[in-house]
């Protein structure tokens, strides 16, 4: 048995989970799906008013209960004196239950999909496909999210009401196949879906809204429904993390060893030390090659220790180098920052595998790090009587490790970070504006994003720090990880609120993260 998702994760709704959940309310709760299908049609028509509160109304429905929510809406918005359009892309007689029902009860007309179906509308409301499609669209399905996706692209930006998900996007992944809608307003019922949080999908959701429709907030625990194994990261995340106390010592307080930097790149490992400082560690080893070690130590931090790294005369590591840090780690038990700023010289590649077989403790492995693995995502598995290992890549390097490009990895990004966390059993935090922590047992955080000044060199390494700093208080991989993910975003929101996200260095970003820490402190106090 998995764990649960920990506390400050907030559950997200795949496909299966939503089914199960809108069976139980229909045949346990015995709540009406009639019902259910009113109060969604009436979110969408509240949202279609609140967008545009005159002129014509397209609505474009599919089959299934999503194209039902459509129908509804069309009646309950001509009852408030609105003018409609009702376009299906499929034959009447597809319709079934309670969908079918709510086509026969709008009464008014309905065209079956055509060109030019769009013309003259103030808003569109997306009502083509559920949170249970999946795969490329066929035929007027298409054709239509085709035309949609087009009239809100266009000149006019014809605002958009999606149903559920924006129809083209897989509401457990947040791929799109193929052609996807984009939405101004996509309105979810009873719990968000994963894909609405996860891009592509998330670039395309437009402001999300969940809408209560009568299904019980908690289920019983007789309901026999899958537990959510996806959420969405929230401040209480950071509740519980250790915090030092009067009889601590630096010990207690945690080991962080990095390793990293190189010729032209030595501010990379001292971004990650001061990360690592300011979440917690109690001290903070700094190891670096012997080419580059004054340089390294003349901009770290004053509080670090300095480990000199044997390398071969032009700052790349030697796999002389791993029982020195071995050794370093072993003395404190220690955890292991290693590749920021590593560069691409010397042995990496057997210094890195060396290092994760022969390392005892936690370990994070981020930037050069894993490229000196590309294509041998293998390599990053440790023994599990070893301990945990955390990878931190953005789309390029996980890429590299899986042999994939970037642009591969951003189609299907919740995809390949399951790969790649399931083949060297580690938690992987894949980068990003929805960054995911994804744990081989299944689990996945997902950050909220919306933090553009952390798009700037270097903050990847004060996330790898962070993390390395939660794994040195004891925290479990996949808690540390997705706290840290937290911390890192709100520094950098905070940052911003007071530079601008143009402004935000990565400095700044490490130093802000104390204050997150604190500031959620006193919110629980």
């Amino acid at each position: 048995m998995t764990a649960p998702l920990p506390r400050g994760v907030q559950p997200l709704f795949d496909a299966e989970t939503m089914r199960a959940t809108d069976r139980w309310a229909i045949e346990r709760r015995g709540i009406p799906g009639r019902e259910l299908m009113a109060a969604a049609g009436r979110a969408l028509a509240d949202e279609v008013i609140a967008l545009a509160p005159d002129g014509l109304v397209v609505i474009v429905c599919g089959a299934g209960n999503n194209g039902g929510d459509g129908y509804v809406a069309a009646r309950c918005l001509a009852d408030r004196e609105r003018d409609v359009r009702v376009v299906s892309t499929v034959p009447a007689e597809r319709l079934r239950g309670d969908a079918a029902a709510a086509r026969d009860a709008w009464a008014g007309p309905v065209a079956e999909w055509r060109a030019g179906a769009l013309d003259d509308a103030v808003v569109i409301v997306d009502a083509i496909l559920g949170t249970g499609a999946q795969g490329e669209l066929r035929d007027a399905a298409r054709d239509a999210v085709a035309a949609i996706r087009a009239a809100a692209d266009g000149p006019r930006r014809t605002p958009v009401v999606a149903c559920d998900i924006p129809s083209g996007v897989d509401a457990t992944s947040g791929e799109s196949a193929g052609p996807a809608v984009r939405a101004t307003v996509t309105v979810t019922f009873h719990a968000a879906p994963p894909g609405a949080w996860i891009a592509p999908g998330k670039g395309l959701t437009g402001r999300l809204v969940v809408a209560y429709i009568g299904i019980p907030a908690s289920t019983r625990p007789d309901a026999d429904l899958p537990e959510p194994r996806c959420g969405r990261l929230t401040a209480s995340i950071l509740d519980g993390l250790p915090t030092r106390d009067s009889a601590g010592t630096k010990f207690r307080s945690g080991h962080v060893t990095v390793v990293g930097g190189s010729p032209g790149m030595t501010g990379a490992p001292c971004l990650a030390a001061l990360g690592a400082m300011r979440a917690g560690a109690g001290y903070v080893t700094l190891g670096a090659a012997d080419r580059v070690a004054d340089l390294v130590a003349a901009r770290a931090p004053w509080e670090t220790l300095g480990l000199v790294l044997p390398d071969d005369g032009e700052g790349g590591l030697v796999p002389a180098a791993v029982p020195v840090i071995v050794e370093t780690l072993a003395a404190h038990e220690g955890t292991l920052v290693v590749g920021p700023g590593l560069g691409r010289g010397g042995q990496r590649g057997p210094v890195i595998r060396e290092l994760l077989s022969a390392a005892g403790g936690p370990v994070v492995v981020d930037a050069d790090a894993l490229t000196a693995v590309a294509g041998e995502p293998d390599a990053l598995r440790r023994d599990p009587a070893s301990g945990p290992t955390v990878v931190t890549p953005h789309a390029g390097e996980l890429g590299r490790v899986l042999g994939v490009d970037a642009a591969t990895v951003g189609a299907r990004r919740l995809h390949h970070a399951r790969v790649l966390a399931e083949r060297a059993q580690a938690v992987v935090v894949l980068k990003g504006d929805d960054t995911l922590v994804v744990d081989p047992d299944g689990r996945v955080a997902i950050s909220p994003g919306d933090a553009p000044g952390l798009a700037t060199a270097g903050t990847g390494d004060v996330l790898a720090g962070i993390v390395g700093a939660l794994l040195a208080r004891g925290v479990a991989p996949f808690d540390a990880a997705a706290a840290a993910v937290w911390l890192h975003l709100q520094a950098g929101r905070m940052v911003a609120e007071e530079l601008g996200h143009d402004g935000v260095v990565a400095s700044d970003v490490a130093r802000a993260v104390a204050a997150v820490r604190r500031r959620r402190a006193r919110v629980t106090q």
